[in-house]
């Protein structure tokens, strides 16, 4: 074997249950030492240490802080933009310096204490955390929200994926049952796999009928108990090292695990200028590219995670990569964002952290998935006890041509997708539309009108004449 060949020699995981917790420096410390001692590196060897964005706290220096810590001097840092596809970035880039011979380990660490900032939030005081940036950066996503979706207040996930998934239900002829009803039968088996995994966050198992009944919408048709839970204290790292360090450190073959290939593609950014809003066409480049670098299929895949902030993301991935819902592997191996936790930009390092305990328990491979921002960006990534396969890159950036946006439209138009935006109460909100207009463009629309909100709900609106009035930023919809 290459002695520059990289692996992944450490991991780490960590959920506290009782609030108010430690901060996320405190939280990063603690997963980075437990990984590096697991993989039997001391820290003062690390020459890379690289960090998923918080959403908790905005440190100074977030990466100088980590290393101060950890008494490390790494030559190499980096600390993440916003996206559940960030972990996979940050592991893929160290995984390809390690194989160009730049560096011999790597630490990626990321961490969330959001519920304790709602306990103090709640207790009506200041989060007393240390190393304040000054002033406050902006926030670290990569790209703002369209005008346009911003106008229409449609930026939240638990709305644009609702979006999406009335589109991908209207576009397979299901009813509002028939949905619901597959969405609990799909979800159900996860929270059973979160309730044996200790570190997940809510390790209650629940029937198909819980999950889609008798708790609140939140973007209808989403309920409570089928959307990712963000308000979560958990934090993960993993070590990666080159063969000729983890042989010098006496790491035993069977703790290794292998990248085999990973790969990175994205749709359109905005939820609207979809081709087609129910389906990606990045999911499948992304796992083509992956499984060919690999030189392996999904037929050879012992385990599997598939990222579920929202069930159209598993159901677009699914369809993308050819994989029944029910397949008898389970489409996760944490128990999934909505029960296992969602912690922000982390969970891809908790799932990858799962699935190489997973792969040194038994031999075999397995797929680790990550979805950023609205179904915007994918990566695939294949993980092996064995090592082999083409390591690669970061796939080039694939995005459909997008049907263009009008930010201002008066006329009449058909419903493309939609949702219906519920409060703490449960109560409905306002319902925000996506809507096709004449000459082939898309629009936003949004109506308050309880009689309206009832009555979307109530039965299939995509594919329904609707006419929208503008007062030149916001378009306002009637049916």
């Amino acid at each position: 074997m290459d002695p520059r060949t990289p692996c992944l020699i450490g991991i780490a995981q960590r959920t506290i249950r009782e609030q108010p917790g430690p901060e996320p420096l405190d939280l990063w410390e603690q997963v980075g030492r437990a990984a590096a001692d697991d993989g039997r590196l001391p820290v003062d060897l690390l020459d890379s240490i690289q960090l998923v964005y918080t959403d908790s706290w905005q440190y100074d220096s977030p990466v100088d802080r980590l290393a101060e810590r950890l008494g490390a001097t790494p030559r190499h840092r980096a600390y993440s933009k916003v996206s559940g596809t960030a972990p996979q970035l940050l592991i893929g880039a160290a995984a390809t310096r390690i194989a160009a011979g730049e560096l011999d380990s790597a630490l990626v660490a990321g961490a969330e204490a959001l519920a304790t900032r709602r306990a103090y939030r709640l207790a009506g005081e200041r989060v007393p955390w240390s190393h304040p940036a000054d002033p406050k950066p902006p926030y670290g996503w990569e790209r703002p929200p369209h005008p346009s979706e911003l106008a229409h207040g449609l930026f939240l996930p638990v709305h644009t994926y609702a979006i999406m998934e009335t589109a991908r239900r209207a576009a397979l002829g299901l009813t509002v049952e028939e949905e619901m009803r597959d969405r609990g039968r799909m979800m159900a088996p996860m929270t059973e796999v979160a309730a044996a995994n200790p570190y997940a966050w809510r390790r209650t198992a629940r029937t198909p009928e819980e999950l889609v009944e008798g708790n609140r919408f939140v973007g209808w048709p989403y309920t409570r108990n089928t959307v990712a839970v963000m308000e979560v204290d958990q934090a993960a790292a993993v070590v990666l090292a080159s063969t000729r360090l983890a042989d010098r450190l006496g790491v035993p073959a069977e703790q290794r695990v292998y990248l085999r290939g990973w790969a990175y593609a994205e749709d359109t950014w905005e939820v609207a200028a979809r081709p087609e809003l129910g389906s990606s066409e990045g999911i499948a480049r992304a796992a083509e590219a992956a499984f060919r670098r690999a030189g392996l299929g999904l037929g050879d895949m012992d385990a599997l995670d598939l990222y579920s902030c929202f069930a159209i993301a598993l159901r677009q991935a699914c369809d993308a990569i050819g994989l029944d819902p029910l397949d008898r592997r389970g489409l996760t191996v944490t128990g999934g964002l909505p029960y296992a936790g969602g912690p922000a930009s982390d969970y891809v390092l908790h799932s990858t952290a799962t699935m190489a305990g997973l792969l040194r328990a038994q031999s075999g491979h397995g797929l680790v998935t990550g979805v950023g921002m609205h179904l915007t960006k994918h990566t695939y990534a294949v993980w092996s006890s064995e090592s082999g396969g083409r390591l690669g890159g970061a796939a080039p950036v694939f995005a459909a041509k997008g049907v263009p946006i009008a930010a201002s439209y008066e006329g009449p138009a058909v419903v493309a997708g939609y949702t219906v935006a519920h409060g703490r109460d449960g109560a409905t909100e306002r319902a925000v539309l996506v809507v096709d207009v004449p000459g082939g463009s898309r629009a936003h629309a949004v109506t308050e009108e309880p009689e309206l909100l009832a009555d979307a709900e109530s039965r299939e609106l995509v594919g329904q004449p609707v006419r929208l009035a503008t007062d030149g930023k916001v378009n306002v919809a009637s049916w």
